[in-house]
């Protein structure tokens, strides 16, 4: 079986951690959290596999103190979690539900007295249902209203956070759910699109600037970034790879840390942008700490026929994941080395998150996961390479630490270190759970 690298392979100080979200493993249907745009997706026939929702999902929302002990345990450094928007403030805005807050103060105590490092994510793609009837990431109040959310956040549970970012992968709150219509609110339309994206990169901004304002530090943002490769050597891939490539890969840290949108983007863009778009960018660039990087594959990319961007994913040649996803350990490398030199140079990186997709079973108790634990070893000698080539990058998040709900898949495709039962709850820990522990032996 492959060997992780161990602990003593990386850098002093080397931060190893786990990744979870809240709408993925809380249940929602506890606690006073209001609806999302989650449910409402999740309710309308052939969204989500099965039309299943996060109404229980793992019940961290009772289990927490079973979960962070499983994450101790590992040897595991760090925890990253989010918090529910919806949890906190039921209609988005208004009045607080204390139950939530509560919640989220215990779980931040329970890492600390664990010795784990609170990594918060403020928002993980479930918007309250009151904002999404507003307009939700196309109206430019967005911005304001996480302001507002993120500032109570920042009151109740600054002081104990090590870290904050403010909104996962806005790649996929913009054209993964506004473009593409995938997830939730699921639409199909280029302005929605155009001015989500644009909301997004603004409502990260202001998010930085409150929690500077109220006195926390250590933040970042987290993206995620896919390896784009054109399916053939000919100038109609390498274009409609370099347009791919500028939506998904350099839309966002372009924006944050040059000021600026991609040309290839706004060649589809510019009409559809808010009136005085440009204004915004000194907000934008708020500076940051450190930077997130989300990765778990890479895409074959050619051109299609019809309207802007003219792109089409092909199949690639790399083994797959339970989702169809190509694993592709080197694109991690490439694109450490990448954004490095052309955006964050000396700012510290962080993988966020990094895993596979798998069919895991369990079979008189066990679960023998040897796929994830060839494909996490083959990643951390990826970011290895990374590091050998002068990468400052400082730690390591696997996701996710439990098998949990997975948005349009339901709770199909298992990403966890520990198999979930979603019928009982019970908690088994994969031998990529224990592969891990093995590894991060001090």
């Amino acid at each position: 079986m492959t060997a992780l690298p161990p602990r003593q392979a990386f850098p002093q100080g080397f931060l190893f951690g786990a990744a979870t979200s809240s709408y993925q493993i809380e249940g929602h249907g506890f606690g006073g959290a209001g609806p999302t745009h989650w449910d409402t997706f999740a309710a309308t026939p052939g969204n989500v596999k099965g039309a299943e929702t996060g109404a229980r999902a793992c019940d961290h929302y009772h289990r927490w103190a079973e979960d962070l002990d499983l994450v101790a345990a590992a040897g595991f450094e760090s925890y990253r979690f989010s918090t529910s928007w919806a949890r906190v403030l039921p209609e988005g805005r208004g009045a607080v539900n204390p139950e939530g807050l509560d919640f989220y103060d215990r779980l931040v105590d329970g890492m600390l007295e664990r010795g784990l490092k609170p990594a918060l994510t403020l928002y993980h793609w479930e918007l309250p249902a009151a904002l999404s009837d507003l307009g939700g990431w196309r109206n430019r109040d967005v911005a304001q209203w996480f302001g507002d959310f993120t500032r109570i956040i920042a009151q109740r549970l600054g002081d104990r956070l090590w870290s904050v970012a403010p909104i996962n992968e806005p790649w996929c709150v913009g054209w993964l759910s506004h473009f593409l219509g995938l997830h939730a609110p699921g639409l199909r339309d280029i302005r929605a699109t155009a001015r989500a994206m644009h909301h997004l990169c603004l409502a990260h901004g202001t998010a930085i600037g409150v929690l500077r304002a109220e006195g926390v530090s250590n933040l970042g943002a987290v993206c995620n970034f896919e390896h784009a490769l054109p399916a053939e050597d000919s100038p109609e891939c390498h274009l409609a790879t370099r347009r791919y490539d500028a939506i998904f890969n350099r839309f966002f840290i372009e924006a944050m840390f040059q000021g600026r949108y991609p040309e290839e983007v706004l060649e589809g863009f510019s009409p559809h942008l808010p009136k005085g778009w440009e204004q915004d960018f000194p907000t934008i660039t708020a500076p940051l700490d450190w930077f997130g990087i989300n990765y778990y594959t890479a895409k074959r990319i050619g051109p299609a026929a019809g309207p802007w961007p003219g792109t089409a994913e092909l199949p690639g040649p790399l083994p797959k994941t339970a989702l169809g996803w190509e694993i592709c350990p080197e694109g991690l490398s490439h694109l450490l080395i990448r954004l490095q030199r052309d955006y964050t140079g000396a700012t510290p990186l962080y993988i966020t998150e990094n895993g596979m997709a798998a069919e895991d079973r369990l079979r008189d108790g066990h679960c023998l996961d040897a796929d994830r634990i060839a494909y996490l070893a083959a990643h951390l000698q990826a970011c290895r390479a990374a590091i050998a080539a002068g990468v400052p990058l400082a730690g390591y998040y696997a996701w996710s630490l439990l098998d949990n709900y997975e948005w349009a898949e339901g709770y199909s495709g298992r990403f966890g270190l520990v198999h979930v039962d979603f019928e009982s709850l019970q908690r088994t820990p994969k031998a990529s759970y224990h592969a891990i522990k093995k590894a991060l032996e001090r």
